[in-house]
């Protein structure tokens, strides 16, 4: 499956909103309840957009995956054992795979894809709190070289810290 990737424009809202209330819901029917009405919400969304960090991946003319990258994180991560903390880094944010689009891949490809976006930009780390009730997600994680440096509470219950270095 070809997918493209660039970043989020305003006209993409609706649909990224929609891949979340979806990815929400079944999250939600397999008893992971990471994310809610709260949180990631529409303004959150859209301020994601207008600063410049979300990114969609696009299959087929459909968003199939989305990502945030900055350098914004909770001041837990200040306590995490990051083994190189004073490499150059982005935080991956609200990376979500369309539920039509999981289990074929596409989660892997995205993370790929940042490696490669971000080491064009002379970065070579990626930090994420994933949740830690998620086993889906902490699966693709691990598969793919990142390592627990951490943990954190949120509203929703315990994160993992995570990082990877490429």
């Amino acid at each position: 499956m070809d997918i493209i990737y660039e970043k989020a424009v305003p006209a993409d809202l609706d649909e990224l909103c929609s891949v979340i209330k979806r990815a929400v819901e079944k999250m939600d029917s397999m008893g992971i309840f990471q994310w809610d009405e709260v949180y990631p919400d529409r303004a959150t969304l859209q301020d994601d957009i207008e600063k410049g960090q979300m990114y969609v991946g696009r299959a087929g003319g459909r968003i199939a995956v989305m990502f945030v990258l900055n350098m914004q994180y909770d001041e837990s991560y200040n306590h995490a054992a990051w083994k190189a903390p004073d490499v150059p880094y982005r935080v991956l944010h609200r990376f979500c795979v369309d539920p039509d689009f999981q289990g074929c891949g596409v989660g892997g490809k995205a993370l790929d894809h940042i490696e490669k976006l971000l080491s064009e930009q002379g970065i070579h780390a990626v930090r994420i709190d994933a949740f830690s009730k998620n086993p889906y997600a902490l699966k693709m994680y691990e598969k793919h070289g990142y390592t627990v440096a951490g943990t954190v509470d949120f509203r929703m219950g315990l994160f993992m810290l995570m990082e990877k270095y490429f």
